[in-house]
């Protein structure tokens, strides 16, 4: 995950990976390495997320002056 992708990419690969886990095509090797991806991901998505809503509140709250 050297480049940057956006959040809908992340979520698709976050889609992937649970897929992947659920229908047990992963070896223990690839889950480790597949569970690392994710956890990258999440926190990506969380801080997009989080990023997102402060834009909103600050434009609500301009809005409202």
């Amino acid at each position: 995950m050297t480049k940057e992708i956006d959040y809908e990419e992340a979520i698709r690969q976050l889609e992937n990976i649970v897929h992947k886990m659920e229908s047990e095509d992963l070896d223990i090797d690839e889950l480790a390495t597949e569970l690392k991806t994710a956890q990258k991901l999440i926190k990506l998505c969380k801080a997009r997320l989080t990023k997102t809503d402060e834009e909103i509140k600050k434009i609500l709250e301009e809005d409202n002056l």
